[in-house]
């Protein structure tokens, strides 16, 4: 049999060479939609009156004083908490380096002494908070002026001795007149230098406003000793009851401290933490102490008016308590928040405690889970960072094995700031991943999840941080998302593998 050629078109053959290399190409990878960032507010306060939280004994030196914030950054990150609030004005003194109010004695051991070697506490915890993509917020007391722990003498640079005008004495405590005028510019002053001059993420007042009362020798309480103010705002044609009189200068507080950073620094959030029961008979089941009428706290306006980014009522009972039941107390809060603030309850986890009347860990592994089953509610922050450095009935090890076992983004502020970060561009070189900001606001965080096996992980790292994909055993997936200073984030950027 006689074989013959067959003759080819030169078109022909270009189009059969490029069907064969179309059927060689892998196909183009599947879609895949990573899915949500877990979003929750993680925190503890840091108490540094009386030496509460740290450091832990007034005068230590230096190096140890480090040595224990670092370990209480340690701690922190190892728990997967993402915020810290850390005292810095416990009593119109100072934890860092202000311009006018004098060293605490809490750091040093002698108020107005500055600590040696020189350091700046408030800058180094948040130097140390950030590098571990950890928040710091700056917790301010506005108007205790000297707490009984207190053991120095005060100090000339001292607000008693530079204006004592404002000052009074109240019980075993110094107390700045909320109701002076020249108190809310002081305490302005304070708060807002803190603001101006250091990189931190939030303010925070917690629930000392007028002070508790207290009685004198024979038992009566004592009022506060503002009779010279009221008889000014009288004479001036004030028409307010001194009950209401006393609410509104601490409404004016809060509202100016608000507008005030938000001219500044709009990005840095602003937190309250009152008293955790507002009046009670709300809700009808709520028995108590009155913060409202005791001591001026009219913390459901604050939340209202929107003078908050964040809300952390001190939601410090059991969920069985019949008077004070946390989630009947977390429920109403919420109903409350009209304006849809961040609502983070404070708990009392340093109740763990020896001892049969204190909780075991359990009871706040119990409210976390009764926070996340509250629509509103983003988060909780613990009273205090003691308890979870001791690890008392192992409730560090529980939290990190249990609901804290991934890690979350804090809840975003979107009041804050329309804009977002833009969708990364992102590289994989070897292990390391090379990250680039895409349009929009500047990325704080690095948000990489991965998918391996099926299984999705999920790693934060801060902005400035090396981005790394180690083991990349069975992974199919990778992306990138950027989260601003305020919480938004960016679309997902996928990772070519």
């Amino acid at each position: 049999m006689v074989l013959e050629m067959i003759r080819i078109s030169p078109l022909l053959a270009a189009l059969l060479t490029m069907a064969g290399a179309r059927a060689q190409t892998p196909p183009a990878a599947a879609e895949v939609t990573p899915p949500p960032i877990a979003r929750e507010f993680r925190a503890a306060w840091v108490a540094t009156v009386a030496n509460i939280d740290w450091p832990s004994e007034p005068g230590l030196p230096v190096s140890r004083q480090k040595a224990e914030l670092v370990a209480i950054m340690d701690r922190a990150a190892r728990l997967r908490l993402n915020a810290l609030i850390f005292q810095v004005r416990p009593a119109c003194d100072a934890l860092y380096a202000s311009r006018i109010e004098p060293w605490s004695e809490y750091l040093t051991g002698v108020a107005g002494k500055a600590p040696e070697p020189f350091y700046d506490p408030l800058a180094f915890a948040v130097a140390e908070a950030h590098k571990r993509g950890i928040e710091l917020h700056a917790w301010f007391n506005p108007y205790r002026a000297k707490h009984p722990s207190a053991k120095s003498r005060i100090p000339s640079g001292h607000v008693s001795k530079k204006r004592p005008e404002i000052v009074r004495t109240y019980g075993k405590h110094l107390w700045l007149d909320p109701a002076d005028p020249r108190t809310r510019r002081y305490t302005l002053d304070v708060v807002m230098d803190v603001v101006r001059r250091y990189d931190i993420d939030g303010i925070h007042l917690d629930d000392y406003f007028y002070p508790y009362k207290e009685r004198n020798a024979a038992g009566a309480i004592i009022d506060f000793p503002d009779e010279r103010t009221w008889a000014a705002y009288r004479a001036n044609g004030g028409k307010l009851s001194r009950a209401d009189w006393r609410r509104d200068a601490v409404n004016q507080l809060v509202r100016d401290l608000y507008e005030a950073k938000q001219a500044v620094k709009p990005w840095v959030r602003f937190g309250v933490s009152p008293f955790g029961i507002w009046r009670p008979g709300n809700p009808p089941s709520i028995k108590g102490f009155d913060a409202y009428a005791e001591i001026y706290a009219d913390s459901k306006t604050w939340l209202q008016k929107g003078w908050v980014d964040y809300f952390t009522p001190q939601l410090y009972w059991s969920i069985a308590s019949p008077g004070q039941s946390y989630p009947v107390l977390l429920k109403w809060w919420d109903s409350q928040n009209t304006l849809r603030r961040n609502l983070w309850p404070g708990n009392f986890t340093s109740r763990i405690k020896d001892g049969s009347s204190n909780w075991a860990a359990q009871e706040i592994l119990n409210q976390i889970a009764a926070t996340r089953s509250q629509p509103g509610a983003g988060g909780n922050v613990h009273f205090s960072m003691r308890v979870l450095l001791r690890n008392l009935d192992g409730i560090a090890d529980k939290l990190a094995a249990g609901p804290y076992a991934q890690p979350a983004l804090p809840p975003a502020s979107p009041w804050l700031s329309k804009s977002r970060p833009g969708a990364p561009h992102a590289q994989l070189h070897g292990e390391a991943i090379h990250v680039r900001a895409g349009s929009g606001s500047k990325p704080w965080l690095w948000a990489l999840q991965v998918r391996r096996a099926g299984a999705w992980s999920t790693t934060i790292v801060p902005a400035e941080a090396d981005l790394r994909l180690d083991d990349r055993t069975d992974v199919d997936a990778a992306f990138v998302r950027a989260v601003d200073r305020v919480g938004n984030e960016s679309p997902p950027t996928r990772i070519p593998l």
